[in-house]
């Protein structure tokens, strides 16, 4: 159902995410330190995000990036953080755990 409305009212062109990440996308996990601990997808960088407009010196603006956290609404707003700052190739992967399943 989530992904119904995510879809329904989604204004980004849909993305195939298994296919972006076979690409060479990176995914940034912006969930706090201990939910990233708590599980997370192997080889993801866990930036929180009200920690993210701090660190975008640890990202190339050019490179492919997949955005994520619990449920989609603070990758959203990573989405729109990393756009506003000079980034070109973000998208918003929504909740890890769905993530995990559609790129394994």
């Amino acid at each position: 159902m989530l992904q119904f409305l995510k879809n329904m009212f989604s204004t980004e062109d849909p993305v195939d995410l298994a296919e972006f990440y076979k690409g060479g996308a990176k995914i940034i996990d912006v969930r706090t330190s201990q939910e990233f601990r708590s599980g997370h997808i192997k080889n993801s960088k866990n930036i929180p995000l009200q920690s993210l407009t701090k660190q975008l010196n640890k990202l190339n603006s050019q490179e492919p990036l997949i955005v994520c956290c619990a449920s989609g609404a603070r990758s959203s707003s990573a989405k729109r953080m990393l756009e506003s700052n000079g980034f070109t190739n973000v998208h918003n992967g929504g909740g890890w755990q769905y993530l995990q399943s559609i790129i394994s």
